[in-house]
């Protein structure tokens, strides 16, 4: 295993285990899902990179907006949870509530 697909692959472990294991905020769970996009998006442009094909060129460029999408979408998820129960901790949600 070269460094870079060490890194790549370290840094998508380091997200998924923050994901699974600190889940205080809503915050830190999104920055723990923008974490392992942004490793998938340097992976995907490296691995396009290596292979020197057009074909997989745009594959990059995709998953980047669709990284955008899920950051503004979870950001308006956080701001109206925010507003309707004043916090952004995941123990005061009670999704039978809503």
């Amino acid at each position: 295993m070269t460094p870079v697909h060490f890194a790549f692959s370290s840094t998508f472990m380091l997200g998924l285990t923050g994901l699974a294991f600190h889940r205080t905020h809503l915050l830190s769970a999104l920055l723990c899902l923008e974490a392992m996009m942004l490793s998938l998006f340097l992976a995907l442009s490296i691995w396009s990179l290596q292979l020197e094909s057009t074909n997989f060129s745009a594959a990059p460029m995709l998953l980047l907006a669709f990284s955008a999408c899920e950051a503004s979408a979870g950001l308006a998820l956080l701001v109206a949870t925010a507003r309707t129960h004043g916090s952004d901790r995941l123990q005061s949600l009670n999704l039978l509530q809503c």
